[in-house]
């Protein structure tokens, strides 16, 4: 049988989405998905239960991860797929990345109190559960709870994102440690959503660049961070480069994410899968 419906980009409460990683495969195998990846920010808490769940579905579940990056001053994502979840440098690495997460959190709730939104860092631990996985999403979900803004969107287009009041950079993993990390678990790195990061051509050729020098191997082309009519655009950035393809929801919740965890389209039938690293 050939295995076509992977869908290799998705979050759980172990770090910023909103179902468990058992619901978050539960509806990825009511829609019809094969395979399925539970790719929490920083972190690999949620993994052994989205494999308990995946196996009493009959869904094969991907390890994975999705690792914050600091490229330059811009910040990028890398997915891992595949690898040892108990690598011990792995753990340790994410682990030093989530331990920064609580004290950018706390400029960030500063800044918001300065625009006259005070207790969003309070709120946003609640939505988060630990202070070592806030992330901007939790934010955003308390400013949509009280009616400050719309959608989770807005609240990053007028508050959270870069460039907007409330946003705080934030030093994350070199690019460098984090594949080294990823490689050394025997994984394959995957470069998250790249139409997302608002790169000149010169800079996104310059990342593409890097990421493969440093053993990259696939990219997401078909994701629910792209829109559909980027996924041409991708689709040959990943002929020019010889990258692998992947294809990931980027699910965080129902009624945020524009797509469900297997109801994506399928990859352009040019590109190699990177499933087929494993797939067998």
């Amino acid at each position: 049988m050939r295995l076509d419906n992977f869908d290799l980009h998705n979050h759980s409460t172990a770090s910023d989405g909103v179902l468990t990683p058992t619901q978050l495969v539960e509806l990825g195998a009511r829609n019809g998905v094969q395979a399925i990846a539970l790719t929490d920010h920083d972190t690999v808490d949620g993994v052994a239960e989205a494999a308990e769940a995946a196996r009493r579905l009959g869904v094969r579940l991907v390890t994975g991860v999705e690792i914050s990056v600091s490229w330059g001053s811009t910040t990028v994502h890398v997915v891992g797929l595949g690898f040892d979840a108990g690598n011990e440098a792995l753990v340790a690495g994410l682990k030093s990345i989530r331990d920064g997460r609580l004290g950018r959190a706390q400029r960030m709730a500063a800044a918001l109190e300065a625009l006259g939104i005070p207790g969003t860092l309070e709120a946003a631990l609640g939505y988060a559960g630990s202070p070592n996985q806030l992330s901007r999403m939790h934010f955003a979900r308390h400013l949509v709870e009280t009616g400050r803004v719309r959608d989770t969107q807005r609240a990053f287009d007028k508050y959270l994102g870069s460039g907007k009041p409330a946003y705080v950079p934030h030093e994350w993993a070199r690019l460098e440690d984090a594949m080294a990390w990823i490689l050394g678990a025997g994984g394959t790195p995957v470069l998250a959503h790249p139409g997302r990061y608002g790169l000149q051509p010169l800079g996104r050729a310059t990342l593409l660049e890097d990421f493969k020098r440093l053993g990259g191997e696939a990219i997401e082309v078909v994701t629910g961070s792209h829109r559909p009519e980027e996924y041409a655009t991708w689709r040959r950035v990943a002929e020019e480069y010889g990258f692998l393809a992947s294809r990931g929801s980027d699910f965080h919740g129902p009624g945020e994410s524009p797509a469900q965890p297997g109801r994506l389209p399928p990859l352009p039938a040019s590109l190699e899968p990177v499933w087929t690293r494993w797939a067998h």
